[in-house]
Protein backbone atom coordinates (compact mmCIF):
# COMPACT_ATOMS: atom_id res chain seq x y z
CA UNK A 1 0.00 0.00 0.00
CA UNK A 2 1.12 3.43 -0.87
CA UNK A 3 0.92 6.05 1.56
CA UNK A 4 1.96 9.87 1.78
CA UNK A 5 2.21 12.10 4.47
CA UNK A 6 -0.92 14.16 3.52
CA UNK A 7 -2.96 11.26 4.52
CA UNK A 8 -3.96 10.12 1.21
CA UNK A 9 -3.23 6.36 0.12
CA UNK A 10 -3.73 3.52 -2.54
CA UNK A 11 -4.85 0.54 -1.66
CA UNK A 12 -3.10 -1.18 -4.96
CA UNK A 13 -0.80 0.34 -7.75
CA UNK A 14 -2.71 0.61 -11.08
CA UNK A 15 -1.46 -2.15 -13.45
CA UNK A 16 -1.50 0.70 -15.87
CA UNK A 17 0.06 3.82 -16.09
CA UNK A 18 -0.91 7.13 -17.52
CA UNK A 19 0.57 10.79 -17.75
CA UNK A 20 -1.02 14.18 -16.37
CA UNK A 21 -0.77 17.04 -17.87
CA UNK A 22 -1.36 20.62 -16.65
CA UNK A 23 -0.22 23.56 -14.35
CA UNK A 24 2.39 21.81 -11.94
CA UNK A 25 1.35 24.88 -9.16
CA UNK A 26 -2.24 24.18 -9.09
CA UNK A 27 -1.58 20.47 -7.52
CA UNK A 28 -2.66 20.81 -3.83
CA UNK A 29 -0.30 18.59 -1.36
CA UNK A 30 -1.54 19.89 1.87
CA UNK A 31 -4.89 18.59 3.45
CA UNK A 32 -6.74 21.81 3.29
CA UNK A 33 -6.39 22.62 -0.52
CA UNK A 34 -6.97 18.49 -0.92
CA UNK A 35 -10.46 19.16 0.62
CA UNK A 36 -11.22 21.98 -1.35
CA UNK A 37 -10.24 19.95 -4.81
CA UNK A 38 -12.30 16.94 -3.27
CA UNK A 39 -15.64 19.76 -2.23
CA UNK A 40 -15.16 21.36 -5.76
CA UNK A 41 -18.14 18.92 -7.29
CA UNK A 42 -18.58 20.94 -10.46
CA UNK A 43 -14.92 20.32 -11.70
CA UNK A 44 -13.28 17.02 -12.12
CA UNK A 45 -10.76 15.70 -9.73
CA UNK A 46 -7.56 14.05 -10.26
CA UNK A 47 -5.17 12.02 -8.04
CA UNK A 48 -1.92 12.77 -9.26
CA UNK A 49 1.57 11.15 -8.30
CA UNK A 50 4.43 13.47 -8.38
CA UNK A 51 8.08 12.50 -9.33
CA UNK A 52 9.01 11.74 -5.61
CA UNK A 53 5.72 9.89 -5.10
CA UNK A 54 3.60 11.94 -2.85
CA UNK A 55 -0.19 12.18 -3.58
CA UNK A 56 -2.06 15.21 -4.49
CA UNK A 57 -5.11 16.59 -6.20
CA UNK A 58 -6.14 18.98 -8.69
CA UNK A 59 -9.40 20.51 -10.51
CA UNK A 60 -7.05 21.14 -13.17
CA UNK A 61 -4.94 19.81 -16.47
CA UNK A 62 -5.75 16.14 -17.90
CA UNK A 63 -4.97 13.23 -18.47
CA UNK A 64 -1.31 13.47 -20.91
CA UNK A 65 -2.39 13.17 -24.27
CA UNK A 66 0.53 10.66 -25.57
CA UNK A 67 -1.25 8.44 -22.83
CA UNK A 68 2.31 7.89 -21.36
CA UNK A 69 3.19 8.21 -17.74
CA UNK A 70 5.71 11.02 -17.15
CA UNK A 71 6.88 12.78 -14.11
CA UNK A 72 3.35 13.03 -13.24
CA UNK A 73 1.03 10.29 -12.95
CA UNK A 74 -2.35 10.20 -13.34
CA UNK A 75 -3.67 7.52 -10.09
CA UNK A 76 -7.03 8.27 -10.10
CA UNK A 77 -9.67 10.70 -11.82
CA UNK A 78 -13.55 11.62 -11.19
CA UNK A 79 -15.92 13.74 -13.54
CA UNK A 80 -17.69 17.16 -12.75
CA UNK A 81 -21.04 15.97 -11.55
CA UNK A 82 -24.21 18.46 -10.25
CA UNK A 83 -26.39 17.87 -8.39
CA UNK A 84 -28.98 18.36 -10.75
CA UNK A 85 -28.26 15.07 -12.05
CA UNK A 86 -29.05 13.06 -9.56
CA UNK A 87 -31.97 10.75 -9.53
CA UNK A 88 -34.48 10.60 -12.37
CA UNK A 89 -34.51 13.64 -14.95
CA UNK A 90 -38.05 12.38 -15.73
CA UNK A 91 -39.09 13.81 -11.73
CA UNK A 92 -37.26 16.49 -12.73
CA UNK A 93 -39.14 17.23 -15.89
CA UNK A 94 -42.43 16.18 -15.05
CA UNK A 95 -43.09 18.44 -12.06
CA UNK A 96 -40.44 21.01 -13.81
CA UNK A 97 -38.05 20.99 -10.48
CA UNK A 98 -34.30 21.54 -10.21
CA UNK A 99 -33.34 19.06 -8.07
CA UNK A 100 -34.99 15.27 -7.73
CA UNK A 101 -35.65 16.28 -4.48
CA UNK A 102 -39.03 17.08 -2.28
CA UNK A 103 -40.05 18.07 1.24
CA UNK A 104 -42.90 16.17 2.45
CA UNK A 105 -46.38 17.29 4.04
CA UNK A 106 -46.36 18.08 7.52
CA UNK A 107 -49.87 18.27 9.40
CA UNK A 108 -51.53 21.56 10.88
CA UNK A 109 -49.63 23.70 8.49
CA UNK A 110 -46.25 22.31 9.89
CA UNK A 111 -44.98 22.38 6.34
CA UNK A 112 -46.18 25.87 6.29
CA UNK A 113 -46.79 28.02 3.01
CA UNK A 114 -43.71 29.87 3.71
CA UNK A 115 -41.90 26.33 3.39
CA UNK A 116 -43.62 26.02 -0.10
CA UNK A 117 -43.22 29.23 -1.48
CA UNK A 118 -39.31 29.34 -0.13
CA UNK A 119 -38.76 25.94 -1.88
CA UNK A 120 -40.56 26.66 -5.21
CA UNK A 121 -38.92 30.15 -5.58
CA UNK A 122 -35.52 27.57 -6.20
CA UNK A 123 -37.86 25.11 -8.55
CA UNK A 124 -37.97 22.71 -5.75
CA UNK A 125 -41.41 21.13 -4.81
CA UNK A 126 -42.69 21.04 -1.55
CA UNK A 127 -46.08 19.72 -0.05
CA UNK A 128 -48.49 22.05 2.09
CA UNK A 129 -48.96 20.30 5.32
CA UNK A 130 -52.87 20.30 5.03
CA UNK A 131 -54.01 17.43 6.95
CA UNK A 132 -56.01 18.52 9.93
CA UNK A 133 -56.62 21.84 9.28
CA UNK A 134 -60.38 23.23 8.34
CA UNK A 135 -61.34 24.29 4.99
CA UNK A 136 -61.23 27.91 5.47
CA UNK A 137 -57.59 27.53 6.17
CA UNK A 138 -56.61 25.41 3.43
CA UNK A 139 -58.08 27.92 0.67
CA UNK A 140 -56.47 30.61 2.55
CA UNK A 141 -52.79 28.22 1.98
CA UNK A 142 -53.97 27.90 -1.82
CA UNK A 143 -54.69 31.52 -2.31
CA UNK A 144 -51.68 32.61 -1.06
CA UNK A 145 -49.26 29.50 -1.98
CA UNK A 146 -50.80 30.35 -6.03
CA UNK A 147 -49.94 34.10 -5.82
CA UNK A 148 -46.45 33.75 -4.70
CA UNK A 149 -46.25 30.33 -7.48
CA UNK A 150 -48.55 31.04 -9.96
CA UNK A 151 -46.74 28.44 -12.56
CA UNK A 152 -45.73 26.20 -9.72
CA UNK A 153 -44.10 23.82 -8.28
CA UNK A 154 -45.97 23.09 -5.10
CA UNK A 155 -48.28 20.68 -4.20
CA UNK A 156 -50.57 19.56 -0.93
CA UNK A 157 -51.54 17.17 1.30
CA UNK A 158 -54.36 14.75 0.39
CA UNK A 159 -54.54 12.76 3.59
CA UNK A 160 -56.86 9.92 4.06
CA UNK A 161 -59.57 10.50 6.71
CA UNK A 162 -61.83 7.67 8.02
CA UNK A 163 -62.76 9.37 10.88
CA UNK A 164 -63.92 12.40 9.33
CA UNK A 165 -64.55 11.41 5.52
CA UNK A 166 -65.83 15.03 5.09
CA UNK A 167 -62.29 16.65 5.39
CA UNK A 168 -61.18 14.32 2.96
CA UNK A 169 -64.23 14.90 0.53
CA UNK A 170 -64.21 18.82 1.15
CA UNK A 171 -59.84 18.81 0.38
CA UNK A 172 -61.02 17.09 -3.00
CA UNK A 173 -63.17 19.64 -3.67
CA UNK A 174 -61.07 22.64 -2.27
CA UNK A 175 -58.04 21.28 -4.73
CA UNK A 176 -59.91 20.98 -7.77
CA UNK A 177 -62.29 24.37 -7.75
CA UNK A 178 -59.05 26.06 -7.45
CA UNK A 179 -56.83 23.94 -9.36
CA UNK A 180 -54.45 22.47 -7.35
CA UNK A 181 -53.10 19.99 -10.01
CA UNK A 182 -50.24 18.71 -7.62
CA UNK A 183 -51.31 16.68 -4.34
CA UNK A 184 -49.17 13.75 -1.82
CA UNK A 185 -51.52 11.34 -0.62
CA UNK A 186 -50.87 10.03 2.36
CA UNK A 187 -52.40 7.57 4.91
CA UNK A 188 -54.27 5.61 2.55
CA UNK A 189 -54.85 2.26 3.74
CA UNK A 190 -56.71 1.84 0.41
CA UNK A 191 -58.12 3.93 -2.87
CA UNK A 192 -61.04 6.01 -1.82
CA UNK A 193 -63.78 7.74 -3.91
CA UNK A 194 -62.40 11.19 -2.91
CA UNK A 195 -58.69 10.31 -4.16
CA UNK A 196 -59.98 8.76 -7.42
CA UNK A 197 -62.07 11.53 -8.26
CA UNK A 198 -59.26 14.02 -8.21
CA UNK A 199 -57.22 11.78 -10.24
CA UNK A 200 -60.15 10.74 -12.75
CA UNK A 201 -61.42 14.56 -12.84
CA UNK A 202 -58.18 15.64 -14.70
CA UNK A 203 -58.29 13.39 -17.51
CA UNK A 204 -58.81 14.26 -21.42
CA UNK A 205 -58.01 14.10 -24.49
CA UNK A 206 -56.08 17.19 -26.19
CA UNK A 207 -56.50 18.10 -29.38
CA UNK A 208 -54.16 15.76 -30.90
CA UNK A 209 -56.57 12.89 -29.30
CA UNK A 210 -54.06 12.58 -26.97
CA UNK A 211 -54.43 11.36 -23.60
CA UNK A 212 -53.14 14.22 -20.43
CA UNK A 213 -53.41 14.23 -17.20
CA UNK A 214 -53.83 17.52 -15.67
CA UNK A 215 -54.33 16.27 -11.35
CA UNK A 216 -51.03 14.88 -10.85
CA UNK A 217 -50.65 11.98 -7.70
CA UNK A 218 -47.81 11.47 -5.60
CA UNK A 219 -48.50 8.52 -3.34
CA UNK A 220 -46.91 8.20 0.32
CA UNK A 221 -46.80 4.32 0.70
CA UNK A 222 -45.53 2.04 3.14
CA UNK A 223 -47.14 -1.12 1.95
CA UNK A 224 -47.12 -2.99 -1.05
CA UNK A 225 -50.60 -3.90 -1.04
CA UNK A 226 -51.55 0.16 -0.86
CA UNK A 227 -48.80 0.98 -3.74
CA UNK A 228 -50.06 -1.64 -6.16
CA UNK A 229 -53.28 -0.22 -5.97
CA UNK A 230 -51.48 3.27 -6.54
CA UNK A 231 -49.78 2.03 -9.49
CA UNK A 232 -52.80 0.16 -11.25
CA UNK A 233 -55.53 1.96 -12.82
CA UNK A 234 -58.31 3.18 -10.64
CA UNK A 235 -60.95 0.27 -9.69
CA UNK A 236 -63.74 -0.45 -11.89
CA UNK A 237 -65.87 -0.80 -8.76
CA UNK A 238 -65.18 3.23 -7.60
CA UNK A 239 -64.73 4.70 -11.21
CA UNK A 240 -68.70 3.14 -11.86
CA UNK A 241 -69.85 4.66 -8.09
CA UNK A 242 -68.38 8.38 -9.14
CA UNK A 243 -70.10 8.06 -12.78
CA UNK A 244 -73.36 7.36 -11.03
CA UNK A 245 -73.29 10.39 -9.07
CA UNK A 246 -72.09 12.49 -11.86
CA UNK A 247 -68.64 13.46 -10.41
CA UNK A 248 -66.65 12.43 -13.63
CA UNK A 249 -67.61 11.63 -17.09
CA UNK A 250 -68.43 8.39 -19.73
CA UNK A 251 -64.72 10.01 -21.25
CA UNK A 252 -62.83 10.05 -17.98
CA UNK A 253 -64.16 6.96 -17.06
CA UNK A 254 -63.31 5.40 -19.80
CA UNK A 255 -59.26 6.91 -19.72
CA UNK A 256 -58.78 5.68 -16.75
CA UNK A 257 -58.08 2.47 -17.61
CA UNK A 258 -54.86 3.81 -19.44
CA UNK A 259 -52.93 5.65 -16.70
CA UNK A 260 -52.02 4.29 -13.13
CA UNK A 261 -53.80 6.22 -9.99
CA UNK A 262 -50.17 7.80 -9.10
CA UNK A 263 -47.42 9.33 -11.16
CA UNK A 264 -45.13 9.17 -8.83
CA UNK A 265 -44.82 6.71 -5.06
CA UNK A 266 -42.89 7.75 -1.88
CA UNK A 267 -41.71 4.94 -0.40
CA UNK A 268 -41.92 5.99 3.50
CA UNK A 269 -39.90 3.92 5.78
CA UNK A 270 -38.83 4.56 9.55
CA UNK A 271 -40.38 8.34 9.62
CA UNK A 272 -42.30 10.87 12.06
CA UNK A 273 -45.69 10.71 11.80
CA UNK A 274 -47.70 7.88 10.62
CA UNK A 275 -45.63 5.07 9.79
CA UNK A 276 -45.01 1.54 9.70
CA UNK A 277 -41.10 1.76 10.94
CA UNK A 278 -39.93 -0.14 8.20
CA UNK A 279 -36.76 -0.50 7.13
CA UNK A 280 -36.15 1.94 4.07
CA UNK A 281 -33.39 -0.92 2.65
CA UNK A 282 -35.76 -3.73 2.56
CA UNK A 283 -39.05 -1.39 1.63
CA UNK A 284 -37.48 0.90 -1.10
CA UNK A 285 -36.32 -2.64 -3.22
CA UNK A 286 -39.13 -4.50 -3.26
CA UNK A 287 -41.75 -1.02 -4.01
CA UNK A 288 -39.16 -0.86 -6.99
CA UNK A 289 -39.50 -4.37 -7.90
CA UNK A 290 -43.58 -3.98 -7.69
CA UNK A 291 -43.42 -1.24 -9.84
CA UNK A 292 -41.50 -2.85 -12.71
CA UNK A 293 -43.86 -5.81 -12.47
CA UNK A 294 -46.37 -3.82 -12.80
CA UNK A 295 -45.17 -2.06 -15.75
CA UNK A 296 -44.35 -4.89 -17.59
CA UNK A 297 -48.03 -5.63 -17.15
CA UNK A 298 -49.80 -2.28 -18.08
CA UNK A 299 -47.24 -0.91 -20.29
CA UNK A 300 -47.70 2.39 -19.69
CA UNK A 301 -46.58 5.53 -21.54
CA UNK A 302 -44.19 6.81 -18.40
CA UNK A 303 -43.82 3.99 -15.60
CA UNK A 304 -44.39 5.43 -11.85
CA UNK A 305 -41.07 6.95 -10.55
CA UNK A 306 -40.15 5.53 -6.97
CA UNK A 307 -38.62 7.74 -4.75
CA UNK A 308 -37.37 7.35 -0.70
CA UNK A 309 -38.70 9.14 2.74
CA UNK A 310 -38.17 8.30 6.21
CA UNK A 311 -34.51 8.47 7.47
CA UNK A 312 -33.71 10.62 4.43
CA UNK A 313 -32.09 13.68 6.56
CA UNK A 314 -28.01 13.35 5.61
CA UNK A 315 -25.97 13.31 2.22
CA UNK A 316 -24.97 9.63 3.22
CA UNK A 317 -28.94 8.43 3.43
CA UNK A 318 -29.69 10.03 0.23
CA UNK A 319 -26.83 8.88 -1.84
CA UNK A 320 -28.18 5.44 -0.08
CA UNK A 321 -31.40 6.04 -1.46
CA UNK A 322 -29.87 6.94 -4.86
CA UNK A 323 -27.84 3.52 -5.11
CA UNK A 324 -30.64 1.57 -4.29
CA UNK A 325 -32.71 3.08 -7.23
CA UNK A 326 -34.73 6.10 -5.58
CA UNK A 327 -35.81 8.51 -8.74
CA UNK A 328 -35.94 11.20 -6.39
CA UNK A 329 -35.83 11.66 -2.10
CA UNK A 330 -38.23 13.29 0.43
CA UNK A 331 -37.32 15.26 3.79
CA UNK A 332 -39.64 15.57 6.55
CA UNK A 333 -38.30 15.78 9.95
CA UNK A 334 -35.83 17.73 9.35
CA UNK A 335 -37.85 20.61 7.69
CA UNK A 336 -39.73 21.34 10.57
CA UNK A 337 -36.38 22.53 12.80
CA UNK A 338 -36.43 25.44 9.94
CA UNK A 339 -37.22 28.92 10.20
CA UNK A 340 -40.02 28.51 7.59
CA UNK A 341 -42.21 25.53 9.30
CA UNK A 342 -45.10 26.29 11.28
CA UNK A 343 -43.82 25.55 14.55
CA UNK A 344 -42.87 27.43 17.72
CA UNK A 345 -39.61 28.35 18.87
CA UNK A 346 -39.67 25.81 21.73
CA UNK A 347 -40.32 22.87 19.13
CA UNK A 348 -37.49 24.42 16.82
CA UNK A 349 -35.25 24.04 19.96
CA UNK A 350 -36.10 20.77 21.21
CA UNK A 351 -35.50 18.95 17.80
CA UNK A 352 -32.48 20.66 17.34
CA UNK A 353 -31.32 19.25 20.65
CA UNK A 354 -32.60 15.32 19.71
CA UNK A 355 -31.33 12.34 18.97
CA UNK A 356 -31.26 9.27 17.00
CA UNK A 357 -32.92 7.39 19.67
CA UNK A 358 -35.07 10.33 21.27
CA UNK A 359 -38.18 9.04 19.45
CA UNK A 360 -41.23 6.64 20.28
CA UNK A 361 -44.50 5.78 18.95
CA UNK A 362 -47.42 6.74 20.51
CA UNK A 363 -51.30 6.79 19.72
CA UNK A 364 -52.37 8.73 16.30
CA UNK A 365 -55.51 11.47 16.56
CA UNK A 366 -56.82 10.83 13.63
CA UNK A 367 -57.41 7.13 14.09
CA UNK A 368 -56.97 6.85 17.44
CA UNK A 369 -60.10 4.18 17.96
CA UNK A 370 -58.24 2.06 15.21
CA UNK A 371 -54.89 1.61 17.45
CA UNK A 372 -52.71 3.57 14.85
CA UNK A 373 -50.12 5.56 15.61
CA UNK A 374 -47.37 7.67 15.12
CA UNK A 375 -43.68 8.04 15.92
CA UNK A 376 -42.66 11.34 17.84
CA UNK A 377 -40.33 12.76 19.87
CA UNK A 378 -40.02 12.11 23.49
CA UNK A 379 -37.27 14.48 24.85
CA UNK A 380 -39.06 17.52 26.41
CA UNK A 381 -42.49 16.35 27.00
CA UNK A 382 -44.56 14.19 28.27
CA UNK A 383 -47.38 13.49 25.39
CA UNK A 384 -46.37 10.27 24.40
CA UNK A 385 -46.39 9.15 27.72
CA UNK A 386 -49.87 10.46 28.30
CA UNK A 387 -51.49 9.64 25.01
CA UNK A 388 -50.76 6.05 25.67
CA UNK A 389 -52.47 5.96 28.93
CA UNK A 390 -55.25 7.21 27.07
CA UNK A 391 -55.26 4.43 24.98
CA UNK A 392 -55.51 1.99 27.75
CA UNK A 393 -57.99 3.60 29.00
CA UNK A 394 -60.03 3.76 26.04
CA UNK A 395 -59.51 -0.05 25.51
CA UNK A 396 -60.27 -0.55 29.00
CA UNK A 397 -63.35 0.96 30.24
CA UNK A 398 -66.69 1.17 27.58
CA UNK A 399 -67.23 4.80 28.41
CA UNK A 400 -66.11 8.10 30.93
CA UNK A 401 -68.31 6.85 33.81
CA UNK A 402 -66.73 3.78 33.90
CA UNK A 403 -63.16 5.21 34.70
CA UNK A 404 -62.90 5.21 38.00
CA UNK A 405 -63.43 8.20 39.96
CA UNK A 406 -59.19 8.66 41.32
CA UNK A 407 -58.25 7.75 37.61
CA UNK A 408 -61.07 10.54 36.08
CA UNK A 409 -59.56 13.39 38.72
CA UNK A 410 -55.99 12.87 37.62
CA UNK A 411 -56.78 13.01 33.73
CA UNK A 412 -59.11 16.58 34.62
CA UNK A 413 -55.89 17.62 36.64
CA UNK A 414 -52.60 16.62 35.50
CA UNK A 415 -53.57 16.27 31.51
CA UNK A 416 -56.30 17.77 30.59
CA UNK A 417 -56.66 20.11 33.18
CA UNK A 418 -60.54 21.09 32.38
CA UNK A 419 -63.19 18.71 33.68
CA UNK A 420 -64.30 16.35 31.34
CA UNK A 421 -68.06 17.39 31.11
CA UNK A 422 -66.32 21.01 29.78
CA UNK A 423 -64.25 18.81 27.18
CA UNK A 424 -67.26 16.74 26.33
CA UNK A 425 -68.74 20.75 25.11
CA UNK A 426 -66.07 21.73 23.68
CA UNK A 427 -65.57 18.91 21.76
CA UNK A 428 -70.25 19.20 20.28
CA UNK A 429 -69.37 23.17 19.79
CA UNK A 430 -66.12 21.98 17.48
CA UNK A 431 -67.87 19.32 15.67
CA UNK A 432 -70.97 21.09 15.10
CA UNK A 433 -69.06 23.64 13.18
CA UNK A 434 -66.81 20.90 11.20
CA UNK A 435 -68.38 17.95 10.62
CA UNK A 436 -71.84 17.56 12.80
CA UNK A 437 -71.61 14.12 12.19
CA UNK A 438 -69.52 13.18 14.25
CA UNK A 439 -71.49 14.19 17.21
CA UNK A 440 -75.03 12.21 16.13
CA UNK A 441 -72.41 9.03 15.87
CA UNK A 442 -71.68 9.38 19.33
CA UNK A 443 -75.40 10.47 20.75
CA UNK A 444 -75.88 6.50 21.56
CA UNK A 445 -72.76 5.35 22.00
CA UNK A 446 -70.41 5.87 24.88
CA UNK A 447 -67.41 4.75 23.62
CA UNK A 448 -67.24 7.10 20.42
CA UNK A 449 -67.91 9.48 23.29
CA UNK A 450 -64.66 8.87 25.08
CA UNK A 451 -62.99 8.45 22.10
CA UNK A 452 -63.87 12.31 20.53
CA UNK A 453 -62.90 13.42 24.45
CA UNK A 454 -59.78 11.58 24.34
CA UNK A 455 -59.04 13.05 20.76
CA UNK A 456 -59.52 16.84 21.76
CA UNK A 457 -56.10 16.12 24.30
CA UNK A 458 -54.72 14.02 21.17
CA UNK A 459 -55.60 17.25 18.55
CA UNK A 460 -55.04 20.31 20.42
CA UNK A 461 -51.37 19.26 21.67
CA UNK A 462 -49.72 19.42 18.01
CA UNK A 463 -51.51 22.89 18.08
CA UNK A 464 -50.06 23.87 21.16
CA UNK A 465 -46.36 22.54 19.89
CA UNK A 466 -46.99 24.88 17.04
CA UNK A 467 -48.24 27.91 18.09
CA UNK A 468 -45.86 27.40 21.79
CA UNK A 469 -48.94 27.61 24.11
CA UNK A 470 -47.52 28.22 27.51
CA UNK A 471 -47.74 26.11 29.98
CA UNK A 472 -48.55 23.46 28.28
CA UNK A 473 -44.66 22.59 26.97
CA UNK A 474 -45.05 19.09 28.30
CA UNK A 475 -48.16 18.16 26.41
CA UNK A 476 -46.88 19.33 22.81
CA UNK A 477 -46.74 16.73 20.20
CA UNK A 478 -44.15 16.72 18.13
CA UNK A 479 -44.24 14.48 15.13
CA UNK A 480 -40.23 13.49 14.20
CA UNK A 481 -38.42 10.61 13.37
CA UNK A 482 -34.82 9.55 14.00
CA UNK A 483 -33.60 11.54 10.89
CA UNK A 484 -33.77 14.10 12.91
CA UNK A 485 -31.31 13.36 15.11
CA UNK A 486 -28.99 11.58 12.45
CA UNK A 487 -29.05 15.18 11.07
CA UNK A 488 -28.51 16.84 14.04
CA UNK A 489 -25.34 14.72 14.20
CA UNK A 490 -23.98 15.80 10.25
CA UNK A 491 -24.74 19.46 11.09
CA UNK A 492 -22.80 19.43 14.55
CA UNK A 493 -20.28 22.31 14.47
CA UNK A 494 -21.76 24.03 11.52
CA UNK A 495 -23.64 26.84 11.18
CA UNK A 496 -26.76 24.39 10.50
CA UNK A 497 -26.01 23.15 14.18
CA UNK A 498 -28.50 26.42 15.66
CA UNK A 499 -32.43 26.54 14.63
CA UNK A 500 -32.34 30.10 13.92
CA UNK A 501 -30.08 29.44 11.01
CA UNK A 502 -31.58 26.60 9.59
CA UNK A 503 -33.39 27.07 5.85
CA UNK A 504 -35.36 24.57 4.11
CA UNK A 505 -33.73 25.89 0.94
CA UNK A 506 -29.75 26.11 2.55
CA UNK A 507 -30.85 22.01 4.15
CA UNK A 508 -32.26 20.83 0.73
CA UNK A 509 -28.94 22.86 -0.99
CA UNK A 510 -26.56 20.88 1.80
CA UNK A 511 -27.93 17.59 1.42
CA UNK A 512 -28.15 17.32 -2.50
CA UNK A 513 -24.28 18.87 -2.23
CA UNK A 514 -22.84 16.81 -0.35
CA UNK A 515 -24.51 13.53 -1.83
CA UNK A 516 -22.77 14.81 -4.96
CA UNK A 517 -19.57 14.62 -3.03
CA UNK A 518 -19.74 11.55 -0.70
CA UNK A 519 -20.70 9.82 -4.27
CA UNK A 520 -17.24 11.22 -5.71
CA UNK A 521 -15.47 10.12 -2.76
CA UNK A 522 -16.86 6.47 -3.44
CA UNK A 523 -15.72 6.70 -7.03
CA UNK A 524 -12.50 7.07 -6.05
CA UNK A 525 -12.55 4.19 -3.77
CA UNK A 526 -13.62 1.99 -6.53
CA UNK A 527 -10.30 3.22 -8.11
CA UNK A 528 -8.15 2.22 -5.18
CA UNK A 529 -7.76 5.54 -3.33
CA UNK A 530 -8.14 5.03 0.49
CA UNK A 531 -9.25 8.57 1.75
CA UNK A 532 -9.05 9.45 5.18
CA UNK A 533 -12.25 10.39 7.37
CA UNK A 534 -11.42 13.96 7.44
CA UNK A 535 -11.09 14.17 3.39
CA UNK A 536 -14.63 11.99 3.26
CA UNK A 537 -16.98 14.41 5.60
CA UNK A 538 -19.16 16.96 4.16
CA UNK A 539 -19.35 20.01 6.27
CA UNK A 540 -22.10 22.26 5.05
CA UNK A 541 -20.68 25.76 4.76
CA UNK A 542 -22.80 29.13 4.06
CA UNK A 543 -24.82 29.32 0.87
Amino acid sequence: MLQTDNGLRLSYTPTTTQGWQGDVAALAFDPERIKACLQNVEAPCYIVRGPDGQLGATNGGSPATNGHAGAFTLVASVPALYAEQLGSPLFRAFHKVRYAYATGAMANGIASEAIVIALGQQNMLASFGAAGLVPTRVEQAIQRIQAALPDGPYAFNLIHSPSEEALERGAVELYLRHGVYTVEASAFMALTPHIVRYRVAGLHLNEQNQLEIRNRVIGKISRREVASQFMNPAPPRLLAQLLESGLITEQQAHLAQYVPMADDITVEADSGGHTDNRPLVSLLSSIIDLRNEIQEQQQYGLEVRVGAAGGIGTPSAALGAFMMGADYVVTGSVNQACIEAGTSEHTRKLLAQAGIADVMMAPAADMFEMGVKVQLLKRGTLFPMRAQKLYELYQQYDSLEAIPADERARLEQQVFQKSLDDIWQETVDYFMKRDPDQIARAADKPKRKMALVFRWYLGLSSRWSNTGTPGREMDYQIWCGPSMGAFNDWVRGSYLEHPEHRSVVDIAYHIMRGTVFLYRIQQLRLQGLALPAPYAHYRPGRV
